[in-house]
């Protein structure tokens, strides 16, 4: 790394701009991922990596038009719309999940908004029953007000996902439903509980080199970083209004979660959706730049993900083990940490 970039690796900064992110990503890829390793070896044991485990607790009819979302009421997709899961069903694909070595267990609702009243009360059982396995508990339910994040902080949520997806100068090209500053706000909210922060991106949707930087300047720019940054690829989906947009160059994730590494050293950066489109070397790839968590189980939210058996498979082959991170909390105390 030139002398100029030195001082970008080292320590935990909030004050990035544009042009050093611009000239962290434009790195030769294979220097980008020899830094990142650095950074990633000075925060993290090398080899372990958190499994995750992602449900969906309530499916379609969402009233978000999101480009990527098969659950988007706006299109057909052939998802079935199904209401809120019953407590109990969950917190049993919570036990399963935890037998199956998942340390962390993820809920989302295709909601635009998290509703008051009887469905909310039922998630909030939800994340208490959650807690009681001795998992992290991590939600993805939609915008949320800062009353609902106190009471899912006080029900046990260990972490609140909700990811700005791509740039703001981009983002009216994939959702018209809302505005930046409304995922911003619901992050905002979280903070404020307490609750880890759970916020990343996808690629892959027709965004230039410089909406990925964009993003990554969003993210690296929060204080304090997110705790969990989830880099998704794109998972295209027939009916979708991206269901035609080429493959994205596996290259492109690389290099996206080397840059996320150095820009947000202590956070967890998670390999997130479109696994089931990558190649074992591109994933490996994707490990070697500074990833250190995954989602486990046959699918995510909709979408499929890698069998268990291939899962295991590609840790024995790399050497990687699962272990439970952890993560310092706003009250300054240690706890166990945080797809998305």
């Amino acid at each position: 790394m030139p002398t100029e970039l030195s001082k970008f690796a080292n320590g935990v900064r909030h004050d990035w701009t544009r042009e050093e992110i611009g000239e962290i990503y434009h790195l030769p890829l294979l220097e980008l991922v020899f830094r990142a390793q650095q950074v990633h070896r000075a925060h993290h044991p090398p080899s372990r990596v958190q499994t995750c485990w992602l449900v969906s607790i309530k499916t379609g009819a969402c009233p978000e038009d999101c480009g990527y979302c098969p659950q988007s009421a706006h299109y057909k997709t052939g998802v079935e719309r199904q209401e809120l899961m019953d407590p109990e069903e969950v917190i049993g694909q919570a036990k399963r999940a935890k037998e199956n070595g998942a340390t962390r267990f993820c809920m989302g609702a295709a909601w635009r908004q998290v509703p008051e009243g009887p469905q909310f009360d039922e998630v909030l059982r939800m994340v208490r029953g959650v807690a009681a396995l001795d998992l992290e508990v991590c939600c993805t339910l939609g915008m949320l007000t800062e009353a609902q994040a106190r009471q899912l902080k006080e029900a046990g949520l260990t972490a609140y996902n909700h990811n700005l997806d791509t740039s703001p100068e981009f983002y009216g090209n994939i959702i018209s439903t809302r505005v930046y500053e409304d995922r911003l706000r619901t992050l905002a909210a979280v903070r404020e509980a307490g609750i880890t922060v759970c916020s990343g991106g996808i690629l892959g949707m027709g965004e230039s080199e410089e909406d990925r930087i964009g993003l990554l300047y969003q993210l690296a720019c929060l204080n304090p970083h997110p705790e969990s940054v989830p880099i998704n690829m794109l998972v295209r989906v027939e009916g979708t209004p991206l269901a035609e947009m080429p493959p994205l160059d596996p290259l492109v994730m690389v290099r996206t979660i080397a840059a996320a590494r150095i820009l947000m050293p202590a956070s967890m950066v998670r390999l997130a959706a479109g696994r089931k489109q990558m190649s074992r070397e591109a994933a490996a790839l994707c490990f070697l730049a500074g990833a250190n968590s995954l989602f486990i189980g046959e699918r995510l939210l909709t979408t499929p993900n890698p069998l268990p058996d291939e899962d295991e498979q590609l840790f024995r082959d790399l050497g990687l083990e699962a272990f439970p991170s952890r993560v310092i909390g706003r009250d300054g105390r240690a706890g166990t940490a945080h797809a998305e």
